[in-house]
C-alpha cells in the first residue's frame, strides 16, 4: 500500500515543528466514560497554540518553503495558524478568508500580523482569489489540507496520541477525528495505525458536509450542497481534497456524521466536565461518541477535540441551551 504520506513523514514533522508547537495532553473524564460506557481518551487541541490543530501543519509546511511571503484561504483556524507560522519564520501572509467568519477568527489572524482579503463564501472562488495573489506577488499558497505537508504536520496529533497512549498502557479501539478537507484524519489515521494496526479511525463531520463519509461508501468524490447551512464553520469544505482522500479510503474504517444540536451537546460536556471551550467544528468527534453515532459501548476510543476558536455570542447561546 503506497500513501502520499507515510510514518517517516510525520516522524520528520514532529521533529520539525518541535519547539513551536505545543504537545496537548491526553484526558479522560469518569462521567463522560460512564455517558458513552467506554473509556475516552481525548486530545484537546484547543489548547494548541492558535487554538487549533492547524498550527501544527502550516508551520511544517512553511519550515520547508523556500524564501518569500505566503498566501492561504481559510475560513479561520488554517489562516491562524499560517499566520502564526509566517511571523515565526519571518514571512508576509495574506489570508483570503470569507466576510462571515467568526469575527474572533478574523481579528485574531490580523493581531498576528497577516492581511486579510475577504470574499463572499457563497458566491466568490476563494482559490481564484489566491491565485492571482500568488500571480501578482510570487507568494507560496499555502493550502489547508491537500499537501503532504500540511498532512503530515497534522499527523503529529496522533503521533503524540499514539505515544500516550502506549505510555498509559492502553490499547484503543477505535479513534474518532473531526474532518473537514480530510487532513487531520489522514494523517492522524496514519500515524495510529503504525502504532495500533487493528484500531478503528473515523472520520467526524457536520450533518449535510458528511462528503467524505459519502466518499468513502461512494468510491468517488462528493459534493456537499451549496444551500446547506451548519455552526460548523470551520468544517465546510464543498469536497475531500483529492489527496487527503486517496489516504482516508484506503486507512478509514468509516465515516460519521453530527447535527447541530448534537455538536452543542457535546460542546458543553467538553465546558462542562473537561473545563475545555471547543468550537463547533472542534466537537464533532466527541459529538459522534456522546450521541451513539459510534458505538463507544466496553470499548477504549480516541477522540480529537480539533479547535476552540469559537465566537463567543454563539458559545453563550450554546451554553444556554439555545442550539
Amino acid at each position: 500500500m503506497t500513501l502520499p504520506v507515510t510514518f517517516a513523514d510525520i516522524q520528520a514533522a514532529a521533529a520539525r515543528i518541535a519547539g513551536h508547537a505545543r504537545r496537548t495532553p491526553l484526558l479522560f473524564n469518569e462521567v463522560l466514560d460512564q455517558a458513552v460506557g467506554g473509556r475516552l481518551l481525548i486530545k484537546p487541541e484547543p489548547l494548541q497554540r492558535t487554538g487549533s490543530f492547524k498550527f501544527r501543519g502550516a508551520c511544517n509546511t512553511i519550515a520547508q518553503l523556500p524564501p518569500g511571503p505566503v498566501v492561504a484561504c481559510s475560513s479561520g483556524n488554517h489562516a491562524q495558524g499560517v499566520a502564526a507560522a509566517a511571523r515565526l519564520f519571518g514571512r508576509h501572509a495574506t489570508i483570503v478568508m470569507p466576510a462571515d467568519a467568526p469575527a474572533i477568527k478574523l481579528a485574531n489572524t490580523r493581531r498576528l500580523g497577516a492581511e486579510i482579503v475577504t470574499y463572499d463564501r457563497f458566491k466568490d472562488n476563494r482559490e481564484a482569489i489566491a491565485d492571482e495573489i500568488v500571480a501578482r506577488t510570487g507568494a507560496h499558497l499555502v493550502r489547508p489540507y491537500d499537501d503532504p505537508r500540511i498532512i503530515a504536520g497534522q499527523g503529529t496529533t496522533g503521533l503524540e496520541v499514539a505515544e500516550d497512549a502506549r505510555a498509559m498502557g492502553l490499547v484503543p479501539d477505535n479513534a474518532v477525528v473531526c474532518c473537514g478537507g480530510g487532513g487531520l484524519v489522514a494523517g492522524t489515521a496514519t500515524a495510529l495505525l503504525e502504532y495500533f494496526p487493528m484500531i478503528a479511525v473515523y472520520s467526524a463531520e457536520p450533518a449535510h458536509f458528511d462528503d467524505t463519509a459519502r466518499s468513502l461508501k461512494s468510491a468517488r468524490h462528493e459534493t456537499n450542497d451549496p444551500n446547506a447551512r451548519s455552526i460548523c464553520d470551520a468544517l465546510l469544505a464543498p469536497t475531500p481534497g483529492e489527496l487527503t482522500l486517496e489516504i482516508n479510503r484506503q486507512l478509514l474504517t468509516g465515516g460519521l456524521a453530527v447535527t447541530d444540536p448534537e455538536t452543542a451537546a457535546a460542546m458543553r460536556a467538553a465546558f462542562r466536565e473537561l473545563k475545555i471551550v471547543t468550537e463547533p467544528g472542534g466537537a464533532v468527534a466527541l459529538a459522534a461518541c456522546l450521541s451513539g453515532k459510534l458505538d463507544c459501548q466496553g470499548k477504549t476510543t480516541l477522540v480529537v477535540l480539533s479547535g476552540g476558536n469559537v465566537d463567543p455570542e454563539l458559545y453563550a447561546r450554546v451554553l444556554r441551551e439555545e442550539i
